[in-house]
Formats: structure tokens, sequence, C-alpha cells
């Protein structure tokens, strides 16, 4: 389905917009959790306390409280 289909079908194009934006943080923060955690606490990953790949639920979820936290931050400057 391409997207000028999509548009056509009633769907407003901020919510294009912010569905990509989570897909694309999800994406961050899989990699940046990825490369930076393991590097970072090398023996927490080792002994088990921490993670060293995150699921891509978890990932979504840190998405989600990335944005709401940025939404706070935003609102309570106005």
């Amino acid at each position: 389905m391409k997207l000028r289909n999509i548009l056509f079908l009633g769907l407003p194009a901020i919510v294009l917009w912010v569905a990509g934006i989570f897909v694309l943080g999800i994406f961050l923060i899989k990699w940046f959790w990825m490369w930076t955690i393991p590097a970072l606490f090398p023996k927490a990953v080792d002994a088990g306390y921490v993670a060293g790949v995150i699921s891509w639920w978890t990932a979504l979820k840190l998405s989600v409280l990335v944005a709401l936290l940025a939404a706070i931050t935003n609102i309570s400057k106005s």
C-alpha cells in the first residue's frame, strides 16, 4: 500500500509522523542500548544484572517513556 493511498483513507499526516517517530525511536533505542550498555557496564552485563540486548517490546516501552518525558518537559517550559 502506497503512502498516497494511506493518506486518502482519511488518516491525518500527523498520525503517520508520530508513528514514524516512534518506530525511529525504537530503532535508535535498540541500537544505543546494544552499543553503549555492554561497553559502559561490562561486569553488570556478564553478571546478568543488566541485559546486553533488549527486546522490541522493551524498546517500544522505552520509546513511549522518552516521548512522555519530552512532552512533560515541553509543557512545563511553556
